[in-house]
Formats: structure tokens, C-alpha cells, sequence
């Protein structure tokens, strides 16, 4: 610790992302990315006409991202915004709609950049508990009041969650929309197209509505680092006024040009989810074969417990074989693995090797664990 530090620094709890680990052979389903390569379209930007202009600064607003996002969700430019990620996004959201407006409300169980953001930014927040089954209960969120405070300020919901993978239907979100018109909503679709019903469509209809989108997940893209936002001009004009006080350009051109071809290949990107959601289904029935609770998520990973064998003990014995899944060591959550789909090859090896590990008898107990 250097005594240079600010108080907000020492008093950080920073996001721990999951391992990015370098040794050959590993087989990698612990954070969430796409088994296959970006669309071939995206990968020939690489070798285009780009390179020379590269001694130029990007378009600060991203304008030809900015129209295609436009036109695919069927509203106007200036209902787009375009990031450096989705985390970028959602943390101009803090500084744009959420410092100093009231506590922000968010699930108990969800994204750990949440949490982070808020004690980054100064923002206060009020988590809501899930279910015992992990789902999100609105009826709180609802609510004029919330604990002590009254009148929360905004709300974020993860669309699909993460880590459960659960999701919301859009009538759910419109309902809770139309009984919050004084608060504004925040709906993270990271993993959206994988099963999800997306809420853009309610924009229109919604101006406290603002959706959250990347190209990590369902893109193949996450080296790239694009995210962006829909919502109304006005919530897209306080999220510029934080950009343009902030990087002007978030955006580089390689970025934007390869990300601009990866969302006008259609083909690449529905056969690769497909293949995804196929894996995702497979590997939960042949893990529920197993023993594992498994819930039924709409994402790109599944969360699983097993109810012999402690989590932190199969992550450790998984690692041993070289394959990576992760565990969130915290209170509710602490015996469920999230695990993410790999390529059908690295799914069977995964519960190969889950089928060794539960059916042996030198692991402990959950019970006795606890």
C-alpha cells in the first residue's frame, strides 16, 4: 500500500476476473467466451484498408457502428451508444444516472462489477435478494420504498443473471417498467442472445428504459472490447456528455470496422449460437444424469451444484485435470461451479471427468463441509 493512495483506493474491493491462464492444453470454460472463432468477414477487416488509416484518430461517435446497431434494433442513431465494452457502458451509467440520485438497486446474486462500480464511483446501493431458486422476485423492485430508503434511484437487472444464467421475460420487464416510470432501468443483456428475450423492443415505448449489449459473448468478439447501449436520445446524450469528459475516442477504427462486419454476418453468428445452445442443453442432462442440480439457464454457461460433492473441491480436482471452470467463494452461491460451453469435445472431456470426480469416494461431503 503506498502512501500515495487515495481513501477510495485503500478502500477498494476490486472485480476479480476469471483466470486467463497461458499453459498449453488447458481446456478453458470459466469465463464465459465464445468456443469459436469470429466471423471470417471480421477476421479479412484485419487485412484490409484499415491498417494505412490506423495513424488517424477513429470516429469519435462511431457513426457506421452506430447506424447498423441502429437499423438491426429498428430504431435511430441517436438511440445508440458505443463503448470500449460493456463494462465501459455500465460504468458511464454510474457517473451518468446513478451518483447522487439514491441507491441503486441490483440482485444479491449477480454481475461482481455491480458492487465494484459502486464503491469506485461513490454510489450507493441496496442489493435484493433472489429467491431460493435464484430468480429474480420484481415485487421489490416495485416497491415506493426499499429498507430504509425511499424512492430508490435507478435499477439494474442482469438479462439473463449471471451467474445463474436465469432469465426475465420481456412482459416481466415491461411490467415492471410501467410500475417504475420515476426510476430508470438498466437491463444488462450480456448474454441475451443465447435464449433470452431481449428488451430493446420496449425503447420506444420506455424512455426510463436503457439496455446493455457487448460483442463479447455471442460475437466471438471479447479481444475486441465493443459494447454499447439503447435507450432514449436523452439517456444516450448523458452517456456522451461522460464519454466526451472522459475518452473521446473509446472506440479505435480496427474495432469498430471489425465489429461492424461481425454483426453484418448473420449466418456466422446464428450458427454458432445454435451450436452453443445445443452443447448448453446436452451437457445439463447428461450433468443432471450425474447427480448435479443444474439450473435452466438462457446464457453460455450452466450453474451447477452437486449434493455430495463440495465446489471448491471439484474446482480444485478439475483444475489437476487441466480444465478451468469457475467458483464464487460467497455466501448462497459457495457449492455451485459456473461453468461455460466450450466446443462439444471440451463439454465431454468436462463431464468425463465430473462423472470420475462425483463418483468417488475421497471427496468429503457437502454436508460435512459445511
Amino acid at each position: 500500500m503506498s502512501r500515495f493512495w487515495s481513501d477510495t483506493v485503500r478502500d477498494l474491493a476490486p472485480y476479480v476476473p476469471g483466470e486467463q491462464a497461458h499453459a498449453p492444453g488447458l481446456i478453458k470454460l470459466n469465463t464465459n467466451e465464445n468456443p469459436y472463432p469470429p466471423s471470417a468477414r471480421a477476421l479479412a477487416v484485419l487485412s484490409g484498408e484499415v491498417g494505412p488509416k490506423l495513424r488517424l484518430y477513429p470516429d469519435p461517435s462511431s457513426r457506421s457502428l452506430k447506424l447498423a446497431l441502429a437499423q438491426r434494433c429498428g430504431l435511430d442513431p441517436a438511440n445508440i451508444f458505443v463503448g470500449n465494452g460493456s463494462d465501459e457502458v455500465l460504468a458511464f451509467c454510474y457517473m451518468a444516472f446513478f451518483k447522487g440520485r439514491g441507491p441503486l438497486l441490483f440482485p444479491d446474486v449477480s454481475y461482481s462489477f455491480y458492487p465494484a462500480y459502486a464503491r469506485l464511483l461513490d454510489v450507493e446501493v441496496v442489493p435484493i435478494p433472489v429467491t431460493d431458486d435464484f430468480r429474480i422476485d420484481l415485487e421489490p423492485y416495485c416497491g415506493r420504498s426499499v429498507g430504509a430508503c425511499e424512492r430508490p434511484g435507478a435499477i439494474m437487472l442482469p438479462n439473463p443473471n449471471a451467474p445463474t444464467g436465469l432469465a426475465l421475460d420481456r412482459n416481466q420487464i415491461q411490467a415492471l417498467l410501467a410500475n417504475v416510470p420515476d426510476r430508470l432501468v438498466v437491463i444488462d443483456e450480456a448474454y441475451v442472445d443465447f435464449g433470452a428475450e431481449s428488451a430493446i423492443p420496449l425503447v420506444r415505448e420506455y424512455e426510463n428504459l436503457l439496455v446493455v449489449q457487448t460483442f463479447s459473448k455471442s460475437r466471438s468478439l471479447a479481444g475486441l472490447r465493443v459494447g454499447f447501449a439503447v435507450g432514449s436520445a436523452e439517456l444516450i446524450t448523458g452517456l456522451d456528455r461522460v464519454k466526451n469528459s472522459f475518452n473521446s475516442y473509446p472506440i479505435d477504427r480496427l474495432a469498430e470496422c471489425v465489429a461492424l462486419a461481425a454483426l453484418q454476418d448473420e449466418e456466422h453468428f446464428t450458427a454458432c449460437r445454435d451450436k452453443i445452445i445445443h452443447a448448453r442443453e446436452r451437457t445439463r442432462e447428461k450433468l443432471r444424469a450425474l447427480g448435479f442440480v443444474v439450473l435452466p439457464s438462457r446464457a453460455n454457461f450452466l450453474f451447477a451444484s452437486h449434493p455430495r460433492v463440495p465446489a471448491h473441491q471439484l474446482v480444485r480436482a478439475l483444475r489437476d485435470r487441466r480444465i478451468l471452470v469457475r467458483h464464487f467463494d460467497q455466501p448462497r452461491i459457495d457449492q455451485y461451479l459456473r461453468i461455460s460451453i466450450g466446443t462439444p469435445d471440451e463439454m465431454e472431456a468436462l463431464v468425463s471427468a465430473l462423472g470420475e470426480l462425483t463418483s468417488s469416494t475421497e471427496y468429503e461431503s457437502v454436508e460435512t463441509h459445511r
